[in-house]
This record gives structure tokens, C-alpha cells and sequence, in this order.
């Protein structure tokens, strides 16, 4: 799904760039209210996460493989604002360091990747999760679901901006007929994905699933013979909660550095979904040479690095690193102006 420069012609992209621009403008004051001070760095890790099994292209059909997208994931697990910003982060790292999405196609990667799978996947996700049983189980449930439905959405929305932007004269059916068809297939991969970390996840912490917070129960106290919800906790008790979620950090950091640096070299060697449908139906013929080819990481190996399992993991470690540590810095300017803004002396001058 990762679009390179030549697909979209230039007027298509610059109106991408300013609505993934606006989204993420939109994001980042939204995120205030979704951060705290657990799930500020954790959402930098999901954005590590998300990079590292983004490498692992799993086989959907003949000669076509697929990958995670991640909206969903993120969307579920630290909001879908925050969601929004985890998954441009990799979209940036990506292209940046890896050659990997168009620079000119960035904003046409995050609005498909980025934009349409969190939006399609939390609404999906929260309208499940009103009319399903109370529970745990409904969230994984939900979780599936939503991500399954994520993925030919962003399809389709690539569809329309080719339809409206593409490069080369394609008939638009066939390539929304392909396009959808493949990406359901996709689909299933990233619901199941999906649906099995989130599940890990509430098994362990389940206070840390954004999308699971109307599980947690207040605490009762009998008061005068009666059962009253209890006061909620001071402030002051953040910071012992932030540390409790040290472990899970620690686990999901080391978790995405094996992806990435060990079993992504038996990744499907395939082409991705829309990689098929471009070669099949000439998409790709006017597909211009990334900015960044020659950066030292491209095509995710290191460069002069003959041994290509070598090559790749250091690679793959790498890009774990820099996306774990530009995400949380991200998160944590968030979450502390968010801190600011709520500060006594912010309330005064308001």
C-alpha cells in the first residue's frame, strides 16, 4: 500500500499533503486528551511495533503477498488521534531512511494508511463494541472486525485518488475490482494480527487498551449500608502506574527488535497487493526513482552489507530504534503540553 512517486500527479499529491497535514494538525491537539503518563511512551512503542511488523509480508494468494497497515492497531490501542500520528511516524521513517513510499506520495500514504484505516477501523471498532456483550472477548472481537474492514477502505481510497489523479490511463473498475480484492485477503491477515495483540495485551494490562477503557470499574465502597463509586485517584499515583508499565515496554520493545532483525528475513518475497495490481494493470509505468534511494538503509539493508540476512535485520533493528525513539519524543511533547495547558497557571491566565 506503500504508493510511490509517479502514481498520483502533482496537483492530486499537494491536496493529499494538505489534508494529511490538517489530520495531523487535528491529531496532535486530540492526542492531548488520549496520552497520560503510561501510555505516552507506549504509543511510541506501538509505533515501533507497527514499523517492525510491517517488514513481515505474509503470502495472500499467488505471487501476492501483504503487510500490516496498522491503523486499527494503533487506533485500539492508544486512540485514534494518537493512532493517526503513530502510523505517520512510520510512514516518515519509511520514507525517509528506507526508500519507501514516494516523498512526493507522502501525503497520499498517510491519508490511505494512516487517515482512512484509523477512521474506518475505530468507528467500526466502537459501534461493535455498544451493541456486543460486555467483555473482554467482544474486544478482540471488535478488534478483528474493525481491522478487517480497515484495509479494503484504504484501498478503495487509493482507487479514488488514482481515479482523480493517476499518471497512466487504466480502466478505474478493474483496478477497484483488483485493488478491493486483494486487500480483503490483506484484510484478514491484519484483523488477525490485530485482534492477537490486542488480546495479549488486555490479557496482561488491560488499562492500557485505549479501546477497552469502558471495562474498567470503579471501585465500590460501602458507605452507611450502600455501595458508592470511590473517589478517583489523585494525581499523585500516576507516576507508580507509568512505572508498572515499564515491563510491558521492555517486552514490546524487545518483541518488535526480533521481528525486525530476525524473522523478517523470512518474510514473503512476493510483491505486496497494490505492487500486483500496479504491475498487472500498468499503474507503474510513469513510477519515478525515490529521493532516497540512495540513503545508506534502503530497500531495508544496510548498505555494504553483502550478507543479505545480516543486511536486513541490522536494517530492521535500526529502523525499530529510530521510529521508538522519534515516536515517544513526539508523544511525550504531546503529553507535555498537555501537562502545560492544564497547569495552575494556565487556568489563571485563561
Amino acid at each position: 500500500m506503500h504508493v510511490p512517486d509517479g502514481f498520483i500527479d502533482a496537483p492530486t499529491s499537494v491536496a493529499t499533503g494538505v489534508v494529511a497535514a490538517a489530520a495531523i494538525a487535528v491529531s496532535l491537539r486530540g492526542a492531548r486528551r488520549e496520552l497520560d503518563e503510561r501510555t505516552a511512551p507506549l504509543a511510541g512503542l506501538v509505533a515501533a511495533f507497527i514499523f517492525a511488523v510491517q517488514m513481515l509480508n505474509f503470502p495472500v494468494a499467488a505471487g501476492t503477498s501483504g503487510h500490516l497497515l496498522g491503523g486499527a492497531l494503533a487506533a485500539i490501542l492508544v486512540g485514534p488521534c494518537t493512532g493517526v500520528l503513530c502510523v505517520s511516524v512510520v510512514l516518515l521513517m519509511q520514507g525517509i531512511l528506507f526508500a519507501d513510499g514516494g516523498l512526493t506520495a507522502l501525503g497520499v500514504n498517510i491519508t490511505n494508511m494512516a487517515i482512512v484505516t484509523t477512521v474506518v477501523a475505530y468507528a467500526a471498532f466502537r459501534g461493535l463494541v455498544k451493541i456486543l456483550p460486555r467483555g473482554r472477548r467482544s474486544i478482540t472481537v471488535a478488534s478483528f472486525v474493525a481491522a478487517v474492514l480497515s484495509v479494503p477502505a484504504a484501498a478503495l481510497a487509493f482507487t479514488l485518488m488514482y481515479a482523480v489523479g493517476g499518471t497512466t490511463d487504466v480502466s478505474i473498475g478493474k483496478v477497484a475490482t483488483a485493488m478491493v480484492g486483494v486487500h480483503i485477503l490483506i484484510g484478514i491477515g491484519e484483523a488477525t494480527i490485530t485482534a492477537l495483540t490486542v488480546g495479549a495485551v488486555i490479557a496482561v494490562r488491560p488499562d492500557l487498551v485505549y479501546g477497552a477503557r469502558d471495562l474498567r470499574q470503579r471501585l465500590k465502597l460501602r458507605v452507611g449500608g450502600e455501595l458508592v463509586d470511590a473517589p478517583a485517584a489523585e494525581p499523585a499515583a500516576a507516576p507508580v502506574a507509568a512505572r508498572s508499565s515499564r515491563k510491558v515496554w521492555a517486552v514490546g520493545l524487545v518483541t518488535s527488535l526480533v521481528l525486525a532483525g530476525f524473522v523478517s528475513f523470512y518474510a514473503s518475497a512476493d510483491p505486496d497487493g497494490l505492487e500486483k495490481v500496479a504491475a498487472d494493470h500498468g499503474i507503474d509505468k510513469k513510477t519515478e526513482e525515490h529521493d532516497a534511494a540512495d540513503s545508506p538503509l534502503a530497500d531495508y539493508g544496510v548498505k555494504d552489507i553483502t550478507d543479505a540476512r545480516l543486511s536486513g535485520g541490522l536494517a530492521g533493528v535500526i529502523g525499530v530504534g529510530v521510529t521508538v525513539v522519534a515516536g515517544t519524543g513526539v508523544f511525550w511533547a504531546v503529553r507535555r503540553r498537555r501537562t502545560a495547558d492544564a497547569s495552575p497557571t494556565a487556568v489563571e491566565n485563561v
